[in-house]
């Protein structure tokens, strides 16, 4: 019986080591794995010419990032040597005390020495390496940044060298040097080389402007100015300085260019301006230029009649309100027309960039219809009752369908007379104010939106005022826009007001609020 379980002791001893062995082989073979997946990934690097972008400590390992997203995980066993900001060796975070020396372009040379410490370019540091000494050849001993390079280190002394490069620009400056005249767009463009995975800070005078790569900025007042670019990624950053001189220059402050204008069948159509059906899209606009560059008025008639106009100079998006677009709104009366406004992206001084909708008070409210249309059709004939009610007809995507009124005030078509037989306008539709104060039909009064279009408020009301910083994109998002070369303003209303007529937005000019 004692012999039995001394046998069976034996055998279960035996059982047990054998499951010890198995387990510690298993691990050792998984070791070698994760160990030989590191060397591939790194050998795939290079193959791949890419470049360290950035580095961070997570979770027990160095995560490094590279120039094409891919991440490379390397256990922060190894040993981490750079260079310090004091110019010494920093090995595992501890100032070894010794002067960093590398050439330029080149890896330093890392060893392990026979006294068990660290030894770079041949020479002792004095920082132990004990914990990396007895390692599996390999495995990776240390991983060094420096010159631009990181360099992994395994045990038996073989190196994979990945370049580590911060961004590197290069802008090149006009013969003279920067120059040009104040409230006109600034444009620099430097070449960065290495760019994945950089941030960027320009400084005018110290003051952060902006955070893009490229600088675009617009001078109010003449003078010199210091500029500064800084670009960062998690290897280092590189700068460049340089000064801009901003030249005085007087500015006209109203319209000096009409780009477009198409006004919607109403009561002051082909009278402000004069149109005839000899007339073209080009003549129409040149008689809106003639009359806005005047001061003179015009009107855009019913909803989505518009006009677009420009400036001989950039305005402004300062602190504070900065425009007004004049029209003719008086008390109890406004025929509020939306804003729409616009910069110069593509240099080309034409309007043909992103456009941004000032956002006044109605643009949220429930009633406000996004992404309107309306249709009008041309009359066959013309009325011979001068207060025909049924005069032209319209459609709308709402499902809605009706007629603009004839008026006998006005005796000229209503229609744009150089036009087809259709025209469709789109845009938002704000909800009319109009009501008959009267009851009778013979007191009509359409009181202006609290703030944020124009023909809204008497000019001389501050709430006239238009504030660049209420634009917003396509998608109802604000936006931060430096300034405006080019506005549009339509007629965001559909409403008639009895014998009065139709609501139909006026223009009469611009003023920029940072020009006397």
């Amino acid at each position: 019986m004692k012999k039995i379980v001394l046998m069976l002791s034996v055998i279960l001893l035996l059982s047990g080591c054998y499951k010890d062995d198995i387990n510690d082989l298993k691990n050792d073979v998984n070791s070698l794995k994760e160990r030989m997946a590191q060397y591939e990934s790194l050998l795939d690097v290079l193959n791949k010419r890419l470049y360290v972008v950035s580095y961070e400590t997570k979770d027990g390992n160095y995560i490094i990032t590279m120039s094409d997203g891919s991440k490379l995980s390397v256990r922060n066993a190894s040993s981490f040597i750079e260079i310090g900001e004091n110019g010494n060796w920093w090995i595992d975070g501890v100032d070894s005390g010794n002067k960093a020396i590398a050439e330029d372009g080149k890896a330093p040379k890392i060893a392990i020495g026979q006294n068990g410490n660290w030894f770079i370019n041949d020479e002792d540091t004095g920082v132990s390496a004990a914990a990396q000494k007895g390692k599996d050849a390999a495995e990776i001993i240390s991983v060094s940044i420096t010159n631009g390079i990181m360099t992994f280190t395994f045990a038996d002394g073989r190196t994979i060298s990945i370049p580590a490069n911060a961004p590197e620009i290069t802008l090149t400056s006009p013969n003279g040097g920067f120059a040009l005249d104040k409230m006109r767009w600034f444009k620099v463009k430097p070449e960065i080389k290495y760019p994945v995975g950089a941030s960027y800070k320009w400084y005018v005078n110290n003051v952060e402007v902006a955070s893009t790569a490229d600088l675009l900025y617009i001078f109010g007042v003449a003078g010199t100015y210091n500029i500064e670019l800084i670009a960062k990624n998690g290897v280092g950053e590189d700068s460049k300085t340089f000064s801009v001189t901003v030249n005085e220059k007087i500015y006209v402050n109203r319209i000096t260019q009409v780009f477009d204008f198409l006004p919607a069948p109403g009561q002051f159509t082909n009278e402000l301006p004069n149109g005839k059906i000899t007339d073209t899209d080009e003549t129409m606009r040149v008689k809106a230029e003639t009359a806005l560059t005047a001061n003179n008025m015009i009107s855009l008639g019913g909803f989505g009649g518009y006009v677009v106009f420009g400036f001989d100079h950039t305005v402004i998006n300062k602190e504070g309100n900065d425009f007004i677009v004049l029209g003719n709104a008086m008390s109890d009366w406004a025929e509020p027309g939306i804003i729409m406004v616009s910069y110069d992206v593509n240099e080309n001084g034409k309007p043909d960039d992103e456009w941004f909708e000032i956002a006044g008070s109605q643009h949220y409210k429930a009633s406000t219809i996004k992404n309107y249309e309306i249709t009008y059709y041309k009359p066959e004939t013309e009325p011979t009752n001068p207060n025909e009610p049924n005069y032209i007809r319209w459609t709308d995507n709402q499902g809605a369908t009706g007629y603009l009124a004839k008026n006998q005030w006005h005796r000229q078509s209503f229609y744009p007379l150089w036009k087809g037989e259709t025209l469709t306008y789109k845009g938002t539709f704000l909800k009319s104010n109009i009501y008959d104060k009267s009851g009778t039909g013979s007191n009509w009064a359409n009181p202006a939106y609290e703030w944020g279009y124009s023909d809204n408020w008497a000019n001389t009301d501050v709430k006239a005022q238009i504030d660049i910083s209420w634009a917003v994109n396509a998608k109802g998002e604000s936006v931060k826009l430096k300034g405006i070369d080019f506005v549009r303003v339509y007629n965001s209303n559909r409403a008639d007001g009895g014998w009065l007529g139709e609501v139909s937005t006026e223009v009469n000019g611009f003023k920029d609020l940072n020009l006397p």
